[in-house]
């Protein structure tokens, strides 16, 4: 095999593709990287065997074949390198790449060994426009469970029904939704998808493209411009979330939300990380009094300006969770719904109904 390629085209080559190479597995061949040229381009390809991801990239292919090379010292080799032509070629199982100055033999793995890339017949599919995708994913990705003890909640339940494309997560304390209208038609889809696989999705460079995401049996299918990714799908039944959804409030204020966020923050600083802070919503002087108080410490106190109707409540919050989900939130201002101290806090979006992020209070001290 013997082929150049620009080493900025390379390095995002194996930016895509290294998210595949396994860390963990006894099976050495799995923390290489096989590349394939022919014709005019090279095929990269990384497995863990849960998680397999494929990218092709144009490139000057000299002589056609395959190598496995070790993923993590490719990735190094190529991140140092200037920005220039890279030239690789092999001899058996032994690399040569060389860029201006640089040179570097490696050795690698036999290809023969390689266990290929799966590829799989698919039922189900969407396409999505990938900034869509991404700012939805971003805003649930971070609330999935990281128990493995319950499979089913560490994914984030995609469903597509009515024409309305939806995406769900909840690690059972908090529950994050998003929606937004699709012109996909009045087709369904529903799967749950690796919170971490999602997250990795919605971070790759975005375009005005779609992403694909579609079906098969035990394995879910992505596609985006240019590379495809196959992952494991999670197996089991998502939990009903719309039963914790109240349908009414004895309490609504609508605050700014960086300045909530804020409160919020600073509160948080007397306690460690995830400790409660207090909510008093009053709505005679139309504010809410974000206060922390930690023993042998100290105490806080904030006020912050709110439109308020209904009841006074007050109301505690793990700090990091409702910090998260206001960092989420899509709009200047989020409403904070409430039917009494001790049942679920909801935040929502005020200039639609496209983010809802429920939090479970904690017991007030």
């Amino acid at each position: 095999m013997k082929f150049s390629i620009n080493q900025t085209e390379l390095s995002n080559a194996l930016a895509i593709v290294q998210k595949g190479v396994s860390t963990r597995s006894t099976l050495p061949i799995l923390a290489g990287i096989y590349l394939e040229a022919h014709h005019d381009s090279i095929v990269f390809q990384t497995t863990d065997l849960d998680l397999s991801i494929q990218f092709t990239s144009t490139a000057l292919v000299e002589e056609a074949g395959s190598a496995v090379l070790p993923g993590k010292l490719l990735v190094d080799i190529v991140k140092s390198l200037p920005d220039a032509a890279v030239h690789v070629s092999t001899d058996g199982e032994t690399a040569t790449i060389t860029c201006d100055n640089s040179s570097f033999s490696i050795k690698g793995l036999s290809a023969q060994d390689w266990p290929g890339f799966p590829f799989v017949k698919t039922d189900q599919q969407i396409s999505i426009p990938f900034e869509t995708f991404s700012s939805m994913a971003k805003k649930v990705s971070n609330v999935v469970s990281r128990d493995d003890s319950r499979p089913i909640l560490t994914g984030v339940l995609i469903t597509l029904e009515g024409g309305v494309l939806k995406m769900v997560a909840t690690d059972s304390y908090r529950l994050s939704v998003t929606q937004k209208t699709s012109d996909m038609g009045e087709g369904e889809f529903s799967a749950v998808i690796s919170g971490t696989f999602v997250a990795e999705l919605a971070a790759l460079p975005k375009s005005g493209d779609d992403i694909s995401i579609a079906l098969a049996e035990n394995q879910i299918v992505v596609s985006y411009r240019g590379t495809s990714f196959v992952n494991r799908r999670i197996e089991g039944k998502y939990p009903n979330y719309k039963q914790l959804l109240p349908s009414s409030h004895a309490t609504r204020a609508v605050v700014d939300t960086a300045a909530l966020a804020a409160a919020v923050k600073r509160a948080a600083l007397l306690g460690s990380s995830g400790s409660s802070v207090r909510f008093s919503v009053s709505p005679e002087a139309q504010i809410i009094t974000i206060s922390s108080v930690r023993q042998d410490v100290g105490s806080t106190q904030e006020i912050v300006p709110a439109q308020v109707e209904g009841d006074p409540c007050e109301i505690a919050f793990n700090s990091s969770y409702v910090g998260e989900g206001l960092n989420s939130a899509p709009s200047d201002t989020i409403a904070l719904e409430l039917q009494g101290s001790m049942k679920p806090g909801i935040f929502k979006d005020t200039r639609s109904e496209d983010y809802l992020y429920l939090v479970m209070p904690v017991r007030l001290s």
